[in-house]
This record gives C-alpha cells, structure tokens and sequence, in this order.
C-alpha cells in the first residue's frame, strides 16, 4: 500500500508561482508513474500531467502545457508540480496519484490510478 501526501498549496496572485509536493510512504511509489489531478469547485476532476516512473517522460494537458513542469526525486519518494504563470482558472484541489492501471487506454499515464493523496487547495487571485 502505497501512502500519499500533497503539500504546498495555498493563495496566489494571478501571474505567480506555486510548487506542490507529492511524498508518498514508500520506495515502491518510485517504480510507477505518478500524476496530478484537479478538481474545481462543482466541477469534474479532470487530469493535469503525469511523470514516468524515471521521470524520463512527461505528459501534460493543454491547459497547463508550457507552464507547469513535472519532476522526481526517487531518493525522496517525492514528485514535484511547479506550477508558474498561475491564472485565476487554476484554482481547485489538486490530487497526486500513482499506478496507474490502463484500463481506461493504452497510454503509459492511462488511468484509473490505484494510490491517491487527500488533495491540497490552491487558490489563484485575480
């Protein structure tokens, strides 16, 4: 079982930067692929970007595409989100999730994901 805990959240001004934290409680979190999620107030989750398990390949959504950026550090057991250029859009709770299954495609980052942290709010002011 594979633990998770996203910090780093919290209130932003539009144009700035946040880097969120995703520890997980056990070495094996280094052998899958880990990604974000987000989930806006009265809004579906939806999928943000995901890292390879060597943090070799990344994938993000077009949202976020050239202003987000993913990285590992597997002798932490942690995966980073740098989040710059924040807009007030951006705003919701933001979930890490490792393993994914690929029931839902055959894309290395393809869901659904068996491990998920309790999420950590981050909140773009305009």
């Amino acid at each position: 079982q594979v633990q998770l805990a996203e910090s780093g959240g919290g209130l932003v001004q539009a144009g700035g930067s946040l880097r969120l934290s995703c520890a997980a409680s056990t070495r094996a979190f280094n052998d899958v692929p880990v990604a974000w999620f987000r989930q806006a107030l009265g809004k579906e989750r939806e999928f943000v970007a995901a890292i390879s398990l060597l943090g070799s390949l990344t994938y993000y959504e077009d949202p976020v595409k050239g202003r987000f950026a993913l990285s590992r550090d597997n002798a932490k057991n942690t995966v980073y989100l740098q989040m710059n250029s924040l807009k007030p859009e951006d705003t919701a709770v933001y979930y890490c999730a490792a393993d994914p299954t690929r029931e839902y495609g055959n894309s290395w980052y393809s869901g659904p994901y068996k491990y998920w942290g309790q999420g950590t709010q981050v909140t773009v002011s305009s």
